[in-house]
């Protein structure tokens, strides 16, 4: 088997790092790798926005949700869905600017996620850790505005890297029966192996390090898309220039 395979296998969210910083060189080499990742209609949509101000970092912590490895991870970046840097070459070839149309916000943020993973993966193929933030997102106002972004950016998530301080399982993911289907969708069958599922996961949560709540997967879901979540983000984006025509 593959040793990248194995790798993408044994993926996980680390919260706790190290105090070792990040070699300079190989940071540069995990921007690059990140940068390598495809980018639709060769928009490169995507900027970093590397936060090494300590204060800045702990107020960002606060406004993600009181997350404090955002303000303890040897590193900790923000990617940015950017319309602007590409939008501003309109003028000069004499064309309208018609970035706020929903396929171009998707593909922005597309491209950030790609870049992203890519960046990820070459970390951990060195043995860095890292941490998805979406919980930038419950203050994109106040985030945007530490960063100052300009109209035609938002920030999609932030990344803690560093050196793994902890040692956490791996979060069992749903059958592959589930979520990979041939020639059409249908959910024959799906029903019991989510319920098998469940009695996977509720160990899992019950028995990892610390302790757990034991949810199932499908409560923990039915209480994501149940409830509403982050209704600020739409006249947010909207604010940024993403008008979603």
């Amino acid at each position: 088997m593959s040793s990248v395979i194995d790798l993408l296998k044994s993926h996980r969210s680390i919260r706790k790092f190290s105090d070792q910083a990040i070699e300079p060189e190989l940071l540069e080499e995990l921007f690059a790798a990140g940068q390598a990742a495809a980018t639709s209609s060769f928009l490169q949509g995507t900027t970093i926005i590397r936060v090494t101000n300590p204060e800045k970092r702990e107020k960002i912590a606060e406004l993600a949700g009181n997350q404090p490895y955002v303000a303890k991870a040897a590193e900790f970046m923000i990617f940015c869905a950017d319309l602007k840097r590409a939008g501003n070459y309109c003028e000069a070839y004499e064309m309208p600017f018609e970035g706020d149309f929903t396929e171009h916000f998707i593909i922005a943020t597309v491209d950030v996620a790609l870049m992203a993973q890519s960046l990820v993966t070459a970390a951990e193929s060195v043995g860095l850790g890292i941490c998805y933030i979406g919980g930038i997102r419950n203050n994109p106002g106040p985030v945007s505005d530490l960063l100052e972004l300009p109209r035609g950016v938002y920030p999609v998530f932030g990344l803690c890297l560093g050196y793994p301080d902890q040692d956490p399982e791996i979060k069992p993911r749903l059958p592959m029966s589930v979520i990979v289907k041939k020639e059409v969708y249908n959910e024959e069958g799906d029903q019991e192996t989510i319920e098998q599922y469940d009695e996977r996961i509720r160990d899992y949560y019950r028995t990892r390090t610390g302790g757990g709540h034991g949810i199932s997967w499908t409560e923990q879901v039915a209480t994501l898309l149940s409830e509403k979540s982050r209704p600020h983000m739409k006249g947010f984006l909207e604010e940024k220039g993403f008008k979603f025509k």
